[in-house]
């Protein structure tokens, strides 16, 4: 296959504005899901839970920095006969949309702002940026990748390393989560592959805290501990000789 050269202006008028209109996009996305979302009612038992289980990931993350005795007393608190993450809890009933109309209106406002300018602006920039080659990945693809890379070119030999302005949308919509976390946060509403993942799981449905106290129960259950501080007066001591030992040296030379 003869090797392609790329027109510089295609870096300016198709790569580049392609990455612009994907990141732009997010952003907004980000701030009108935030206009747009309602205030959700917390309940005091959640929050409750959600503290117990993060006082338990400190300890187990954290638990060598107490004393052994220290460290088996508040695992016993946690992981006891009668302790709190032996407590029995219900799994949560997934609520249902249709008797909920906040519940639909979420619903409805997730779709508006996630699927309709996904496809809006998807469309528009298959139909203006239509046949163009983009760039090449830096190693070889085999033929399987050319009808998820090259989507809009049909040409049969051109090699599967190159990709196409419509492929390279949606590279950039599942592949700026890191320039999103730069600007936003970790936590945002720009990343759409988070979104997606978000909408495929049961709406509404509550953490599942039965789950969660199992599993913090056995990770904090398996923890073995060892004192970070057990040897510090060891090398305070040697430090203190050390010290000394340099001072006498000192003291002869003078």
């Amino acid at each position: 296959m003869a090797e392609l050269l790329l027109d510089p202006n295609i870096r300016l008028y198709v790569f580049i504005p392609i990455v612009l209109i994907c990141l732009f996009v997010g952003l907004i996305r980000h701030y009108v899901t935030i206009l747009l979302e309602s205030d959700k009612k917390t309940e005091l038992s959640q929050v409750a839970d959600t503290h117990l289980l993060r006082r338990a990931r400190l300890l187990r993350e954290n638990g060598n920095h107490i004393p052994r005795d220290a460290f088996m007393m508040r695992r016993h608190y946690f992981n006891g006969p009668n302790g709190v993450l032996k407590v029995e809890k219900q799994s949560p009933a997934a609520a249902n949309p249709m008797t909920d109309p906040s519940m639909m209106a979420d619903m409805m406002k997730g779709n508006l702002t996630n699927m309709i300018p996904m496809v809006v602006i998807g469309g528009w920039i298959n139909w203006t940026f239509s046949g163009f080659v983009t760039t090449k990945v830096p190693f070889a693809l085999t033929l399987r990748f050319k009808d998820m890379l090259q989507r809009g070119v049909q040409l049969t030999t051109l090699d599967a390393s190159w990709v196409s302005s419509a492929s390279w949308y949606f590279i950039n919509v599942f592949g700026l989560r890191s320039i999103y976390s730069l600007f936003l946060g970790p936590d945002n509403e720009a990343d759409q592959s988070m979104m997606m993942a978000t909408q495929m799981t049961a709406p509404g449905a509550p953490p599942d805290m039965k789950k969660a106290y199992k599993e913090e129960w056995e990770a904090l259950e398996v923890r073995n501990h060892r004192w970070s501080l057990e040897n510090i007066t060891d090398h305070i001591l040697y430090k203190n000789n050390s010290v000394d030992s340099s001072y006498q040296i000192a003291q002869k030379a003078l």
